[in-house]
């Protein structure tokens, strides 16, 4: 997440299996809620179905996924990484609004911007 620029393709595929080598790191501790699991596993699917790992859509994405997909996008548009600055608030808000329906839960989306304001 920390080098400049594009990641290659193979790079890419390297990023596209954190989930569910999170996901093995941590479902055999009891202590761990099932939506805790489902949130470390899912959070990169999209509305759409153009998500990773499974390629979920919709409503077949877990609840807290996708409320914790708007949240990850939010913080990665409006923090600054090697390769771009940080966006503002109001950038960020609209970013959200074209994704909503398309890579994430419109209806989610509109709470987040809601609790924002």
């Amino acid at each position: 997440m920390l080098k400049p620029g594009k990641l290659d393709a193979r790079e890419w595929e390297v990023i596209k299996r954190h989930p569910g080598i999170g996901y093995e790191m941590l479902h055999h501790i009891p202590s761990l809620p099932a939506t805790t699991l489902e949130v470390v596993l899912y959070h990169h699917e999209r509305w759409n179905g153009s998500g990773y790992p499974k390629g979920l859509a919709g409503e077949d994405i877990p609840l807290a996924a996708r409320v914790f997909a708007v949240v990850d996008v939010y913080d990665a548009l409006t923090s600054e990484r090697p390769d771009k600055k940080a966006w503002t608030h109001e950038d960020a808000a609209e970013q959200l609004r074209k994704e909503a329906g398309v890579l994430l839960d419109a209806r989610v989306v509109a709470a987040f911007l809601q609790v924002l304001t």
